[in-house]
């Protein structure tokens, strides 16, 4: 075997099957061995991270970047740099908010030129199933990108309209030929209509005419009721219940087991619902789910009034059904845990009215998932190798980079992460790199820090400092 050009050990490695004393051989940005701690051969370049962690690079399934065409709300060269900065080594991109949204080969093309030679990590694409584009996915499928994402209800931009049951019926046997995954937004709107809470988004953004919620005309906008207000979080968790994503995935379950098809639940936050995606697991059927950070994190009897850097939908919810979330994540119910970072301007979040109806939902946090999700875990007795796989394999694995990505494996692209899982900070919103600061995380305290990360071999990020130009690779062009 050839020498490694490169060496990092340490005390805690976080293989697949155990954590312990390990040296990882790299040559030429791939792992060629893993051996005993002091096995390290002579006059080669020698990185010791001693008594820190080191995982393999996470992998974030669910990143809104937003170029082109909205690059004022995020774009290729500062998430990846925030991605670098949280031990983040991939990224896949999802398809909208970008004009123009990756729906056609031409616009994923568009995001490929507009994201050449700005990227600090890897990236790859979603592409999107919307009303009329069935015949695109082949071409978009044989063009890279890892799967196809859908709303089940107005995603709040007009380039990006939801599908219907019928839209569904007519992609999904094209999906199924293709082998390809379908990753769902799954809420309906018929239980956010019921509850009779009127959202009417304001964003400039916006230019559908109607409103994401309810589908109702955005230009006759009910009144709320005088018992409601709309700077209170309960009035924004009444309106999106948990019935809308209990319905969604019953739909794609029943559709799912008509076209034998595979789907996986994006951004889950109903806790009633995980019955459901238990049994059809069970069942034998080839669906997956996901959470994120802030689900986990946060509770809806603690958020402020008018904090609307708070919103996302689905929403944040109660404290006993956070910890349904994290028990489904400990029986393997839910796979994954992934940011679902979806920034915007801040003056989107409408912080001085602090109306959380008419806000912009989405929640900035990128670069804190370790952290945050660490902070959480441990304090539940979960492991390092709970938190490598919700972070790290699942999310490789999802897209089909396991082979590549996301675990220490002999093989695999040299991705790794460094972190102190000691180590406290409060996080501060300026000190973020992604584009806009906002984010509901701004002074809470954390445990785990990041203090290197490389990719394939070559390190990006060193103690707050980025060490490199970009070196990320489009995966579409692998």
């Amino acid at each position: 075997m050839m020498l490694p050009d490169l060496v990092i050990r340490g005390r805690q490695v976080v293989l697949p099957n155990s954590t312990g004393p390990a040296s990882i051989h790299i040559l030429a940005g791939t792992i060629v061995d893993i051996t005993t701690y002091d096995s390290v051969p002579e006059d080669c370049e020698l990185v010791d991270a001693s008594e820190s962690i080191i995982m393999a690079g996470l992998v974030d399934s669910h990143v809104h970047i937003n170029e082109p065409g909205r690059s004022d709300w995020e774009g290729f060269a500062t998430a990846t740099r925030a991605a670098a900065a949280g031990g983040v080594t991939t990224l896949i991109d999802m398809p909208l908010n970008s004009i123009p949204p990756t729906t056609t080969v031409a616009g994923l093309n568009a995001k490929l030129t507009a994201a050449r030679g700005q990227c600090y990590v890897d990236v790859g694409f979603w592409g999107g199933v919307v009303p009329g584009n069935t015949n695109e996915l082949a071409a978009l499928s044989t063009a890279g990108v890892v799967g196809f994402k859908c709303f089940l209800i107005d995603s709040g931009v007009a380039e990006f309209p939801n599908v219907t049951e019928a839209d569904l019926r007519a992609a999904l046997p094209e999906l199924a030929q293709l082998g390809a995954l379908l990753i769902v937004h799954a809420e309906v709107p018929g239980p956010i209509s019921r509850t009779g809470i009127p959202a009417c988004p304001t964003s400039k953004e916006n230019k559908s005419g109607m409103n994401s919620e309810t589908g109702t005309d955005r230009n006759v906008c009910p009144t709320l009721p005088d018992n409601l207000s709309p700077t209170r979080y309960e009035t924004f968790l009444a309106s999106r219940p948990r019935a809308a994503e209990d319905e969604a995935v019953a739909l794609m379950i029943k559709l799912m087991t008509e076209f034998g098809s595979r789907v996986h639940i994006v951004h889950h936050s109903s806790a009633d619902a995980l019955p459901m995606l238990r049994d059809a697991k069970i069942a034998g059927l080839h669906i997956t789910a996901e959470t994120c950070p802030h689900y986990l994190s946060f509770v809806a009897e603690e958020i402020p009034d008018g904090a609307t850097e708070f919103k996302c939908c689905p929403p944040i919810r109660e404290r006993e059904n956070r910890e349904q979330l994290w028990h489904a994540l400990e029986t393997g119910t839910i796979d994954m845990i992934v940011s679902d970072h979806s920034p915007c301007p801040p003056e989107m979040k409408l912080q001085e009215s602090g109306d959380f109806l008419q806000a912009w939902g989405g929640i900035s946090s990128l670069e804190l998932r370790l952290p945050a999700v660490w902070t959480e875990s441990k304090a539940r007795g979960f492991s390092l190798s709970d938190l490598a796989r919700w972070l790290c394999s699942a999310p490789a694995k999802l897209v089909g980079l396991e082979h590549q990505k996301g675990s220490i494996r002999i093989g695999n692209d040299a991705d790794l992460a460094i972190w102190n899982p000691a180590k406290q900070f409060r996080v501060d919103g300026d000190a973020l790199h992604h584009r806009h600061k906002l984010t509901p995380y701004h002074g809470r305290l954390l445990d785990g820090v990041v203090e290197k990360t490389f990719l394939r071999g070559r390190k990006i990020y060193d103690d707050g400092e980025f060490i490199v130009e970009p070196q990320g690779l489009l995966l579409t062009q692998l």
